[in-house]
């Protein structure tokens, strides 16, 4: 079962939904990088259950404990061990999983391939795992912050059929707007109507799926690799790998087929000069329709790209399935699961997309450092 992640920056992902505990174990990290637990913290404190009455209510605190690779406040560069404990398991409320297969889980598959499976909130298969990206996302976002000034940001902007407009959606948002709704979509009235409407299906037992937005502001130019690594190809590994995902579209995306060239070409524009400098500054262009990569590689401009995630499998309706026998049956479901996972999915995509920025960027880093 794979659970490695990059090539420079790796991630190595362990642990099951009901099991003892969680964790992740980086390698590569650059070493004297001033880090804490409460640097971790922050961010899965963003990602834990509990934390709003549209969220799952299992009551985990997932609080962070640094096994190695930390000496003294700063990082040795020796791999970075990660773990957090699950408190709150309640692996009987998934007896009636030992033989039937949840719609639309990965409960057949996983018994499929391996023959053997974790029946328990769905074990390894289960958004738990998303503790230990959100983890070393953390690590690799603040390397990318203090090197290179790089900031992330994620939010939602759809719910069902709820989108919030494209015009409210321009300027990148703060943390705090992100942050002002338990949804997390930092326009207030769209909120407030995508809040309503996850509380109406989870009143019935139901779930709904959205978009979220991620945007990059502050990556330099010559990320990406102009064939199978390209900085497009990787996000959107590292974003389809996210559980519930089902769709990535960067810059214009799906959009752009209905333009014609002259309409979705970025026109590039003169350099101007530097502030402060006689030397030019950086090409630009006038349209962002690329997203912020061109060819494989990031042209400087800011990254702009989408996630589509579908409702929430589990859902607390009788529903018609199969048991392992192949045989007809009915499923209630029961436990405790979100009704849309956007919410606490935000700080998972952006932990993602810190993953594969460092990655490339310390391989940029290693391609450019010798000069002939």
């Amino acid at each position: 079962m794979s659970s490695v992640f990059g090539k420079l920056f790796t991630v190595s992902t362990w642990g099951e939904s009901h099991g003892p505990a969680v964790g992740v174990v980086v390698d590569g990290c650059p070493p004297g990088l001033p880090l804490a637990e409460a640097d971790i913290q922050v961010e899965l404190d963003r990602r834990r259950p509990g934390q709003s009455d549209i969220v799952t209510p299992r009551a985990e605190e997932d609080r962070v404990e640094i096994l190695s690779g930390v000496f003294e406040g700063r990082t040795t560069g020796a791999p970075i061990s990660l773990l957090v404990r699950n408190a709150d398991a309640r692996p009987g409320a998934y007896d009636e999983m030992r033989e039937k297969f949840r719609p639309s889980h990965a409960d057949y598959t996983y018994q499929e391939k391996y023959g053997v499976r974790d029946h328990r909130g769905g074990g390894r298969s289960s958004a738990r795992e998303t503790i230990g990206r959100v983890a070393a996302g953390a690590i690799a976002r603040k390397v990318l912050a203090l090197a290179a000034q790089i900031e992330i940001r994620a939010f939602v902007t759809q719910v069902h059929d709820i989108v919030a407009p494209e015009a409210a959606l321009v300027n990148f948002p703060s943390l705090a707007e992100v942050e002002a709704n338990a949804v997390r979509c930092p326009h207030p009235a769209t909120a407030a109507a995508m809040i309503e409407r996850i509380k109406q299906v989870r009143s019935v037992g139901d779930s709904v799926g959205g978009v979220i937005r991620c945007r990059v502001h502050g990556l330099p130019a010559g990320l990406g690799e102009p064939a199978f690594d390209r900085l497009e190809a990787d996000l959107g590994k590292a974003m389809l790998s996210l559980p519930a995902t089902k769709g990535f579209e960067i810059g214009s995306g799906f959009a752009g087929t209905r333009l014609k060239g002259s309409e979705h070409n970025d026109v590039f524009v003169p350099a101007e000069p530097a502030v402060g400098s006689a030397k030019a500054g950086r090409v630009r262009t006038a349209t962002n329709r690329s997203g912020g990569v061109q060819g494989g590689i990031s042209n400087g401009e800011e990254i702009v790209f989408n996630t589509a995630f579908k409702p929430t499998a589990t859902i607390l309706q009788p529903q018609q399935t199969v048991d392992i026998h192949g045989t007809a049956t009915e499923l209630a479901a029961r436990g405790r699961h979100d009704p849309c996972v956007l919410p606490r999915a935000v700080p998972i995509v952006e932990a993602m997309t810190a993953l594969v920025l460092l990655d490339h960027w310390l391989r940029q880093q290693a391609l450019r450092a010798i000069k002939f």
